[in-house]
């Protein structure tokens, strides 16, 4: 469908504050709790200064903030009923999320912030600070020389690594969230429809740069936020898969002919959940009403990749595991594969486990070592190559990137797949 026909879907923002603020106290409520006992930590401390936030404070905070506040502290500890006590220690205040603590003109912030910690006598304190994970690494040097001074040696012996809880919040997704995505995704997958047909497309006349900026402005135009420039590229009997990059600067055609293989790569953030998408088009030649043969086998096996991916991307293997299995399987099968995988959520490139790099397939050490969890989000990124019959068996590579959800233990589309060529 087209992408015009979702004006009416993309809800005004007010209303879009409305539904992540009721996601975000649920999630507050209903898993926070879950995750801390599970990760075994009695108080969660997230610090951060304004314009130098850490990942995820505004993952934890009302819409619309759109940074911390001179120095935002959420402090998070866990009750004997099991329930979490949030409270702020911070100027101002976050009320119904967060229950302010802190009075200004009586404590200094870190000497209330101390007295808060040795009330209620944690013994397993997580701070943002990680060797492995972006995400667990928010706490910046100079705030945690500030908890050091603050806490002295005996509360600081109980301070470990919360990079396993900044991972976990973020890559859970509980069910009101699960239900929404799929439309998200449709609303990719209509941009990149329109992106790559006649609506869009004149052969001949429009460049992949063309079709880039339109990408853009469309998005805008809709209010969807892009996380990443689009891009759009052609392969042809004259241009490689493996050209260089660089567009019309390196001398490459970007005019778009009969007979290119066209793709796209595009993301955007809606209801603060990202998207990213990666499809194919085929511009006909006079006389074709279809894609050639051999570029059709080669999505088929694209397709069948994905399929082996999805079957091996089971809760509580790691990243590395699922990407050997997934890769002996393919190869087994006589495809050529490259699997690079990544979960999506709150970011394009999400917390969670790595799944293969482009440059790494043979697994990545520490963020590929992360196990999967269930109610996630993934990109199923990857490639194969095939020679091409049709073409003077010349090698292209069809490289795929679709969205889905773990749920219940199985893998799933949230809004289906490509299974054939978009024709212009």
């Amino acid at each position: 469908m087209h992408i015009d026909h979702y004006i009416e879907k993309i809800l005004p923002l007010r209303e879009q504050v409305a539904i992540r603020n009721g996601w975000l106290k649920q999630r507050l409520e209903t898993f926070l709790p879950h995750l801390m006992a599970r990760e075994g930590f009695d108080m969660w401390i997230v610090i951060a200064r304004e314009y130098n936030e850490d990942p995820i404070t505004l993952t934890l905070l009302p819409q619309p903030a759109m940074s911390a506040r001179r120095r935002t502290i959420l402090l998070f500890t866990k009750q004997d009923n099991g329930s979490i006590e949030r409270l702020t220690v911070s100027r101002y205040g976050l009320d119904g999320y967060y229950r302010s603590c802190w009075n200004p003109d009586e404590e200094e912030q870190y000497d209330c912030l101390a007295r808060l910690v040795r009330e209620r006598n944690p013994q397993t304190i997580g701070f943002n600070t990680s060797q492995t994970f972006a995400f667990g690494d928010g706490l910046s040097h100079a705030e945690f020389e500030n908890v050091r001074s603050a806490f002295g040696p005996d509360l600081m012996a109980r301070v470990k690594s919360a990079e396993r809880l900044c991972v976990g919040w973020l890559e859970h997704r509980i069910e009101a969230e699960c239900t929404v995505y799929p439309g998200i995704v449709e609303i990719g997958h209509a941009l990149i429809a329109t992106a790559f047909s006649s609506s869009v497309i004149h052969p001949g006349i429009t460049s992949t740069e063309d079709v880039v900026w339109w990408m853009r402005q469309k998005m805008q135009q809709l209010g969807l936020e892009a996380w990443f420039p689009p891009t759009v590229e052609i392969q042809a009997d004259d241009m490689g898969f493996d050209a260089p990059p660089g567009g019309a600067e390196s001398g490459l055609r970007t005019l778009i002919l009969p007979g290119d293989l066209l793709h796209c790569d595009v993301g955007f953030h809606y209801l603060g959940l990202a998207t990213d998408q990666q499809q194919h088009a085929y511009v006909l030649k006079p006389g074709e009403d279809d894609a050639p043969a051999g570029f059709k086998a080669a999505l088929a096996d694209g397709n069948r990749l994905q399929e082996i991916l999805m079957q091996q991307m089971q809760v509580g293997r790691s990243g590395n595991q699922v990407l050997q299995k997934a890769l002996e399987e393919a190869e087994a099968e006589g495809i050529t594969p490259s699997i690079y995988s990544h979960p999506l959520g709150y970011h394009g490139h999400a917390a969670g486990p790595t799944i293969g790099l482009w440059d790494r397939q043979d697994g990545v050490p520490g963020v590929g070592d992360y196990e999967l969890f269930d109610q996630t989000v993934y990109s199923i990124e990857l490639n194969v190559t095939k020679a091409i019959p049709e073409r003077g068996n010349r090698t292209f590579r069809i490289a795929l990137e679709e969205d889905a959800l773990l749920f219940d233990g199985k893998m799933r589309w949230l809004d289906g797949r490509q299974t054939a060529f978009h024709l212009i």
